[in-house]
């Protein structure tokens, strides 16, 4: 009698990305071109790495005083206390009053995915989540697959063509006592130290925690400080609150998916207390976190000269960015190409929304063979001296023939 499988009834998945650089690889088009790489690439087309990692990364290979020992479960000190300096300041308020911490985490999402074990079993009564991002979060799905009703925004106003201030303060007007909320890449939202003021007044008065997300410190504005400025507001505040840290992008190396979970908490015997329930998570999870890109990462943070040629990099990326931008919107103003294109240069970070509705996304991918996703929302590192006029004609096309169609 042949044996039945344990996995017959189980279905294919939904994809929930990599369609449209799968579409993208099939394509048989020569100028075809994938615009949506979540890294930040060069001029060259190329991923782009800090020059200093690859430096550090052969010195540690040949380091003989490494035994390569399994890591505790928190990770590494070094590392932790390096990454909370660079996100909070070295002698922040918060360091010196010892009331912050961290874990060391896996991934992109493993900061997120230890935050929620957390909260969901020493906040159970908070079972409502909101994610207030620029884009669609995939942590959302940590937070669904853990039992939370998720609640998603985005800060885009595809209308205005702006980040939004006043959603978020629409959003926790409507938002219930008690619950969480996860803001995300919050280098485009251009509050006033007033606005924060407001949020955190109504934040406070509904006992919201919050839970923020960093995904690319420096990449933003090439300030360090300024982009995790709006921490300090909340720490001054009174707040307790979770960050995820990911160092991944930041340093270039993508593939170690290395980064921390910090807490602030109202003191020092509070935050042990939290720290260690989350080191029994962390062991649960993954035991053991994975060193290398740690071990990169403290040896440029701890060393002035390095990390003074790793800000270096940062400040030319991020300028070559904004001079990718302004040449876009340039060339879509000689073009003649309908609607105001200020939005581009207004938008902080390698990541931005170009502004086009669905059709003319659409006309791009199937007429232009332009990969970008339906929400518009590209990597302009992805757009270089090779092949900038042709997205910039390509664009204006598309936005030339849906004005034609609704005709």
């Amino acid at each position: 009698m042949p044996t039945l499988s344990v996995f017959m009834d189980v279905p294919l998945a939904q994809k929930l990305e990599g369609s449209l650089l799968k579409t993208y690889k099939q394509d048989n088009c020569p100028q075809k071109m994938f615009l949506a790489y979540r890294a930040c690439m060069t001029s060259e087309g190329q991923l782009w790495i800090s020059s200093i990692v690859h430096k550090i990364r052969l010195q540690i290979a040949q380091d003989p005083s490494l035994n390569h020992e399994y890591m505790p479960a928190m990770g590494m000190k070094s590392f932790i206390q390096a990454s909370l300096e660079l996100l909070f300041g070295k002698h922040s308020r918060v360091i010196l009053e010892n009331r912050v911490g961290g874990v060391h985490t896996v991934g992109d999402s493993g900061a997120f995915q230890l935050g929620a074990q957390f909260l969901k079993t020493w906040r159970g009564a908070s079972q409502i989540v909101y994610i207030i991002s620029s884009q669609n979060e995939l942590h959302g799905l940590v937070f669904q697959d853990m039992g939370f009703t998720v609640c998603e925004y985005s800060f885009w106003d595809s209308r205005q063509l702006c980040m939004s201030p006043n959603m978020l303060l629409d959003v926790v007007e409507q938002a219930p006592h008690g619950c969480i909320f996860v803001i995300g890449n919050t280098g485009n939202f251009k509050m006033t130290q007033h606005q924060w003021a407001k949020l955190m007044a109504a934040m406070k008065s509904k006992q919201i925690f919050p839970f923020f997300d960093i995904p690319y410190q420096g990449l933003s504005t090439g300030d360090l400080e300024e982009d995790t400025k709006f921490l300090q507001y909340f720490v001054s505040g009174g707040f307790e609150f979770f960050c995820s840290q990911s160092l991944s992008k930041n340093f270039g190396i993508y593939d170690e998916g290395v980064g921390i979970l910090a807490v602030v908490a109202f003191n020092n015997r509070l935050l042990l207390c939290a720290l260690s329930q989350l080191m029994n998570f962390a062991l649960a999870l993954w035991l053991n976190p994975p060193t290398m890109g740690a071990r990169i990462i403290t040896t440029i943070l701890c060393n002035p000269a390095l990390q003074e040629a790793w800000k270096q990099n940062l400040k030319e990326v991020v300028e070559n960015i904004m001079l990718i931008k302004e040449k876009v919107k340039e060339k879509l103003r000689l073009l003649g190409t309908p609607g105001s294109w200020n939005h581009i240069t207004d938008q902080n970070g390698p990541h931005g929304y170009l502004g086009l509705n669905t059709q003319q996304v659409d006309y791009l991918v199937k007429k232009k063979h332009i990969y970008i996703p339906k929400n518009g929302r590209i990597n302009f590192t992805c757009i270089n001296g090779c092949n900038i006029d042709y997205v910039t004609e390509s664009i204006n096309e598309a936005v030339l023939f849906t004005k034609d169609s609704e005709k």
